[in-house]
């Protein structure tokens, strides 16, 4: 077998191993039986809400455990291919070979991928929440920079993306704005994108071309569903209503039917304004809420920077966790991974999967890396 061959089949049993030790394999098998063997008893549907919970763990085991099995499969015929092709003198056997282990390869790193959104809430929609930092025009119009960057993303991703609060900025850009992100996985992806953006650029609003560096922050959380229940006092909220924005008027009304609630005890408010009816906007709003106190516990358990400590971070020097440099040269750099693109406007276009991927797999395995910001 020729060497190079030799190491793309090295490469690709690697990475079915890494499958194997994520998933756990024996523990993963031992759960399975036990899950076929509940949804076999008479009792098993007594309680739905139970019975839905695990029969979801049962497809999603089951999902992972056949996936790595046919890899092992495909990865055996491949082999065999090659095998057959060498004794034979057959080029086009051996050819046939490698273009299945590299569909293996593929395969596995996809898989990997998916492996690393196995959160308690990663397959939940998705709240993602955009405010400017100081320093008015300038930060206002990134924080839309990055609203279109989202949607666009959502877009890619096949999501469907509301606008649920738009406010518009004193002279461009927003004050603040929140999306609901509905798909598949929504909260596991975007939940990596919590934190502070900086972008650096030629100002379009200063005269003298000047370079401005400009901040805005992110935060996600997820849609709370029904299986979840958030129990919060309505004595320790304070709810406000004010009239709706919207970029092109398509949230503008006369009324005040925008609803912002705020939480009290932990300083968190949040505003829906999607909904000509202040009644339908209030029950959204309370949605947000329960959702957002959720979060806060999902980031306890998971022993990251909860909610009210992120929320009192500021948005500026010291804290972002990536950079947008489009003057004088061009560059995206995440702060936490170091993964970066020399292509801002694709990333701005929404091409930030690869950022998500990173962050995923170091929140998964825990590799730290020094990464210097750039100016």
């Amino acid at each position: 077998m020729r060497p190079e061959i030799q190491t793309q089949l090295d490469n690709a049993k690697q990475s079915i191993g890494l499958l194997r030790r994520h998933l756990d394999w024996d523990q993963a098998q031992r759960r399975l039986a036990e899950l076929n063997a509940l949804s076999e008893g008479p009792d098993f549907w007594s309680d739905a809400d139970t019975a839905q919970k695990l029969m979801r763990e049962r497809t999603s085991l089951e999902t992972q455990i056949e996936g790595i099995l046919k890899l092992e499969r495909d990865l055996d015929d491949a082999l065999t291919f090659i095998e057959l092709g060498e004794m034979e003198d057959d080029a086009a056997s051996i050819a046939e070979g490698e273009a299945g282990i590299k569909a293996v390869e593929v395969e596995a790193a996809r898989l990997q991928v998916e492996t690393l959104l196995s959160g308690e809430a990663d397959m939940l929609d998705t709240y993602l929440e955009i405010h400017p930092g100081a320093g008015g025009t300038e930060s206002q119009d990134w924080a839309e920079m990055l609203l279109r960057m989202y949607r666009r993303w959502g877009e890619r991703r096949k999501f469907k993306v509301e606008t649920l609060e738009y406010q518009d900025g004193d002279t461009a850009g927003i004050k603040s704005a929140t999306l609901q992100f509905k798909g598949h996985n929504a909260y596991g992806w975007l939940k990596t994108e919590s934190g502070v953006h900086r972008l650096v650029r030629i100002s379009p609003f200063d005269s003298n071309a000047r370079r401005q560096t400009s901040f805005a922050s992110v935060w996600v959380y997820p849609v709370v569903d029904d299986r979840i229940v958030i129990d919060i006092n309505e004595s320790d909220c304070r709810i406000d209503t004010y009239r709706a924005q919207g970029a092109g008027g398509q949230h503008i009304n006369t009324t005040d039917s925008a609803v912002r609630i705020t939480h009290i005890p932990s300083g968190i408010a949040v505003s829906c304004q999607q909904e000509r009816s202040q009644h339908k906007n209030r029950a959204k709003a309370w949605d947000m809420l329960r959702a957002r106190l959720y979060e806060v516990e999902l980031k306890k358990r998971e022993e990251k920077a909860n909610a009210e400590q992120a929320s009192k971070t500021d948005i500026g020097w010291g804290h972002q966790i990536r950079s947008y440099v489009l003057q004088p040269y061009q560059l995206v750099k995440d702060l936490r991974t170091g993964v970066s693109s020399t292509a801002p406007s694709e990333v701005l276009d929404g091409a930030l999967d690869p950022f998500m991927e990173a962050s995923l797999a170091q929140r998964v395995y825990g590799t730290e890396v020094e990464v210097e910001d750039i100016d």
